[in-house]
């Protein structure tokens, strides 16, 4: 018979949501207990230099950060355990959270913060420079590109957006799209046109990522091929943004909670609660437009706060 554990609060997620939330329960006395899941520490823990965490007047690395968060969460009282969570039952009370060593967690409140991953292309040379000119989010790495030449690959809404925001930073952006029109937004698609310092290469592929191995690693240029010719050819770039979109972590939780299409979860609005009652999302599973560490944490308190109130309404 499997090992059945139960807690007041259960937390799926360790990044920057699902700590903060641990930290704010715990110091409500609500002792919770959070799965950290395949990836302790979420997206951050794949950032290297972290620029805009409020709070820090240098430069610090991402993995650091969500280390001093798991520290602060153990430290005020909350329970990690390295599980992840394969199989939700939500239909009554307590939830039941079926975790991928056996364990069944018993949880009187829920809160989902498993996060999303960004979609890669796939390419080895993208591994390679990830975190050195390769990046999957404009907003959180755009600085370092300061009046540098660099790439864009998409083209849909969130590809414009990238472009556009790194066209006020870089010395020129270049979108690298497929085919030979963009799904984004018309209104999106006209600013980006309009733009003198965006160019777009129509019926293009990313090939190839060029750089210098060498520590550290730097992209220096980007291999693409024409998909009307077949030809191939080199230009230069310190930075390749991929821009193919955003995968919410919430398989398990399809049926069971109200979500869009795309799988990002709807909380009611303003809150951290979603349509199903003792269930709360924070971070990039119920975020798709910010996506930033500073906004899930800050959606993480929410989240831990209104867990609290439920739980004491439910007591």
């Amino acid at each position: 018979m499997a090992e059945e554990i139960h807690a007041r609060l259960v937390i799926l997620g360790s990044g920057a949501a699902g700590l903060t939330a641990a930290i704010y329960a715990a110091r409500a006395n609500l002792a919770p207990l959070l799965l950290q899941g395949l990836e302790p520490g979420g997206q951050m823990t794949i950032t290297t230099d972290v620029e805009n965490y409020p709070g820090f007047a240098e430069t610090i690395q991402g993995p650091w950060l969500m280390e001093q968060m798991r520290l602060q969460a153990e430290h005020v009282g909350a329970r990690l355990l390295s599980d992840s969570a394969v199989k939700a039952e939500l239909d009554k009370r307590p939830f039941r959270i079926h975790g991928e060593g056996g364990a069944v967690y018993l949880a009187d409140a829920l809160i989902i913060a498993t996060g999303a991953r960004a979609k890669w292309l796939g390419l080895p040379s993208e591994e390679k420079f990830r975190g050195f000119g390769v990046s999957a989010c404009a907003t959180c790495d755009g600085a370092f590109f300061r009046d540098q030449e660099v790439i864009v690959v998409g083209g849909g809404n969130m590809a414009v957006e990238e472009a556009l925001y790194l066209a006020n930073l870089a010395k020129s952006v270049r979108l690298i799209h497929r085919r030979d029109s963009l799904r984004a937004e018309k209104i999106s698609q006209d600013r980006l046109f309009a733009h003198p310092k965006i160019s777009v290469l129509w019926n293009t592929a990313l090939q190839e990522i060029l750089g210098d191995q060498t520590p550290p690693p730097a992209v220096k240029g980007a291999a693409l091929r024409d998909l009307k010719s077949g030809e191939t050819r080199q230009i230069k770039t310190d930075g390749v943004f991929i821009a193919i979109g955003h995968e919410p972590q919430t398989e398990i939780f399809r049926g069971l909670v109200e979500m869009k299409e795309s799988g990002v979860l709807i909380t009611k609005p303003g809150r951290a609660e979603t349509m199903r009652r003792g269930v709360f999302a924070a971070g990039d599973v119920a975020d798709d437009r910010y996506r930033q560490a500073v906004t899930a944490a800050a959606m993480g308190c929410m989240a831990a706060l209104e867990a609290e109130a439920f739980l004491s309404a439910q007591d």
